[in-house]
């Protein structure tokens, strides 16, 4: 519903007479949470606008920066209530017409606000009303000024030093200011003898090297490529490839005549910490233009690459999950590598999945999509079943190497200090002995998940969390993973009348992986690879470069050091407490852990060295450990397939989740029991209610947490239930409570 008179602000009214005049409005979304457009009258001066383009207007008495999506529209409200746009952003749309249309499927398709998801797609400064960046500008020499001795120049050493920085490549002012901070008076002093000159620039580097050959392919690898190169128009394909078996080969080579004929290529990988070893593999092979977009880079960088992109100027944009929504001028392919990681889906906002939305543009973009995984999602294996998507396979590793040996060690009965078995701890002794490098894994940060007294049971709760702080021994910190809540580690037992000053530690950090493999190993050269090592910039390309480079005899990480990373060196992978995923109450939990284990065990004998991967289990007899050690991903997810299929779950049955959030239990119960009652007064058939319930993480940020279960047989029941809960949620008296629909959900945590 539109309606003019939400709109707020003094800033004009029209007259009677020119609310006589008006012959259409401008069909606006605003940025808010409300799944509506908002009309408003053309600007009374510039440009009137199109769909795609920002306008800025006021709304609730607050400059807003939104999209127009019509215009010539036919108001529906007197015009003499609505208020006037302030001004059109820009002439042309930000967005190309298959991009903006993907965008609005997206809000109908996750039932968002439409003005929140033209928000999210859009970089922060241009988001907030700000202006694209202009090209910066570059000094290059002259031919006069390429003839110049720079002997000449003797008694001007800030002039030499910039005709000698300019002889090899055009240079920004930034990069000048690196060869002479006080740059204005001697390049102005250059510019006047006619020895260099100013021209517009590329907001991305052009490398200075020609590209390197890749190896040759194998006879899989052949077939591969030659199937994404004959693809005409939208055509997904799933490459399907053991853990070393040349995916990333396979994409450079289907990338490079994409490049070629002139087009650009997007790829989309789940962790920041894949971006530096496959960028440096792209700028080698490729040698492309390149931008880079995510999370870690600061503002002025993204918006950069992102109108880079839009541009036309980058060849190749790689970037974590949000770059699905970059523009580009000629698209030409996309690829999602590890496609059925879980980071590609959004838990916050509009909460969308990256690798689904990738697959959505390439169709309305017309050209071939690639998703590559070892472990692909079971979603993409129904897919292929179905005939939507087309599977290409590599079942071997490249050149010499053969998978990893998977072997278990039996935890029962034996005693594993501080998370390492005794034969655990025998073959990293004998594997670095060797001169091999070792990878130890597991997913948990600090030293310990709880800090407990021993004498009184009193363990350190997060006060806005359901769960105990997680104890830091190097930052003497207690911290809270879901909220970052943290207190400093108390010197004794705080429980009234207890003090006792012997605190001890449960459960198991990768922090305490490193001080046990210290006290046992202490001449071992070791790097440890997680969030909390890798916080400042540059850290993780450092340390990735120390690993590559055989500094570190045994690597200690998170799953940051898992995916997607080539350690020649490493031939034994030791995954250390893998059984906490065996029973969790989340359906997808299985599937994740086997994904995870297979792939940090495709880190091992990936050169010429036999690999070995040692699994520590409680629970050696579980099903799940007979494919895993086989290498059977196929046969643990046609297992895992049929056991879904039996239970209504996806990929079968699609499911939503409204969540809601509230500082009392009651209230955020009260909400969804209201929003049962909405849904089931919608009548549609073959939708399914289950819940209320109590999140499995109850408490969390000072909130409790419920949720409500949405199922079907079939999408499209589905989305007519939703269309119509959607709004009736809007309208249900909220009393203080958060609350948000999911669909596809990630995980029901």
């Amino acid at each position: 519903m539109n309606d003019g008179r939400r709109h707020a602000g003094p800033d004009h009214h029209p007259g009677p007479s020119e609310a006589d005049a008006v012959s259409g409005v401008l069909r606006v979304a605003v940025p808010v949470p409300l799944r509506r457009v908002f009309d408003y009258l053309p600007p009374a001066e510039g440009p009137e606008g199109q769909p795609g383009v920002r306008v800025r207007v006021t709304f609730r008495g607050r400059r807003r920066t939104g999209v127009i999506l019509a215009t010539g529209a036919a108001p529906e409200v007197d015009s003499s209530r609505l208020r006037r746009a302030e001004a059109v952003l820009e002439e042309e749309p930000l967005w190309p017409t298959p991009l903006f249309q993907l965008l609005l499927w997206a809000a109908e398709y996750y039932h968002h606000p439409v003005g929140e998801v033209l928000a999210v797609a859009l970089p922060g400064t241009l988001a907030r009303g700000g202006l694209p960046p202009s090209p910066p500008r570059l000094w290059r020499l002259t031919p006069e000024g390429a003839e110049v001795d720079p002997a000449e120049l003797a008694r001007a050493p800030r002039q030499r030093a910039l005709l000698q920085a300019l002889a090899r490549d055009p240079l920004s002012e930034a990069e000048l200011r690196t060869v002479a901070p006080e740059l204005q008076r001697p390049l102005k002093r250059l510019a006047e003898r006619g020895w260099i000159a100013s021209q517009a620039g590329s907001r991305v580097a052009v490398s200075d090297h020609e590209p390197e050959a890749g190896p040759p392919l194998n006879p899989d690898q052949e077939a591969a490529v030659a199937a994404i190169r004959e693809a005409e128009g939208f055509q997904p394909f799933l490459v399907e490839g053991v853990t070393g078996s040349g995916k990333t080969e396979v994409y450079l080579e289907a990338i490079q005549p994409v490049l070629d004929q002139g087009d650009q290529v997007l790829v989309l990988v789940p962790e920041i910490a894949l971006t530096p070893q496959l960028l440096a593999r792209f700028r080698r092979r490729l040698a492309p233009r390149l931008a880079v977009l995510h999370s870690a880079l600061a503002e002025g960088e993204r918006l950069a690459g992102w109108e880079a992109a839009r541009r036309g100027e980058a060849q190749v944009v790689i970037g974590t999950r949000s770059a699905v929504f970059t523009p580009l001028a000629r698209p030409g392919l996309v690829v999602v590598d590890e496609e059925h990681d879980p980071s590609f889906k959004q838990q916050e906002g509009l909460r969308y999945q990256g690798r689904d939305l990738a697959v959505a543009r390439a169709r309305r973009e017309g050209i071939p999509v690639v998703l590559g995984s070892a472990t692909p999602s079971l979603e993409s294996l129904v897919n292929v079943e179905a005939g939507r998507y087309r599977r290409l396979r590599l079942p071997r590793r490249t050149g010499s190497a053969g998978l990893p040996e998977v072997g278990l060690i039996d935890l029962r009965g034996k005693a594993a200090e501080g998370g390492l078995s005794p034969p655990l701890l025998q073959e990293l002794r004998e594997t670095v002995e060797r001169g091999e490098q070792a990878l130890l894994f597991l997913n948990r940060r600090g030293y310990a998940p709880v800090l407990l007294c021993p004498a009184c049971g009193w363990t350190q709760q997060c006060p806005h969390c359901d769960r105990p702080l997680t104890y830091h021994q190097r930052r003497w910190m207690l911290l809270c993973h879901l909220c970052g809540h943290n207190r400093a580690v108390p010197p004794q037992c705080p429980e009234s009348g207890c003090g006792n000053p012997d605190l001890q530690t449960a459960g198991l950090g990768v922090e305490q992986v490193e001080r046990t493999l210290e006290r046992h190993l202490p001449e071992v050269r070791r790097v440890r690879v997680d969030r909390d090592t890798t916080r400042r910039k540059g850290a993780l390309e450092a340390k990735l470069e120390e690993i590559a480079a055989g500094r570190a005899q045994v690597v200690i990480g998170t799953q940051m050091v898992v995916k997607g990373h080539h350690f020649p060196e490493v031939t034994l992978v030791g995954v250390l407490d893998p059984d906490s995923g065996l029973y969790s109450p989340d359906f997808r939990a299985r599937e994740r852990l086997f994904q995870q284990i297979l792939q940090v065990a495709g880190r091992a004998g990936r050169a010429e060295r036999p690999g070995r991967v040692r699994v520590q289990t409680h629970h050696p007899d579980h099903s799940l450990f007979g494919p895993l050690r086989a290498h059977d991903y196929p046969s643990f997810a046609a297992e895992e397939l049929s056991e879904r299929r039996a239970a209504g779950l996806p990929p079968y049955a699609p499911l939503a989740l409204v969540r809601a959030e509230a500082a009392e239990a009651d209230e955020a119960r009260a909400f969804l029991d209201r929003a049962r009652e909405q849904g089931e007064g919608l009548g549609t058939a073959g939708v399914r209610l289950l819940g209320p319930a109590p999140a499995p993480v109850e408490r969390q940020q000072g909130l409790y947490r419920a949720q409500l279960l949405i199922t079907a047989e079939r999408r499209s029941p589905l989305h007519r239930a939703l269309a119509g809960l959607a709004p009736r949620l809007e309208a249900i008296p909220d009393e203080g409570v958060r609350w948000s629909l999911d669909v596809d959900p990630g995980d029901l945590f």
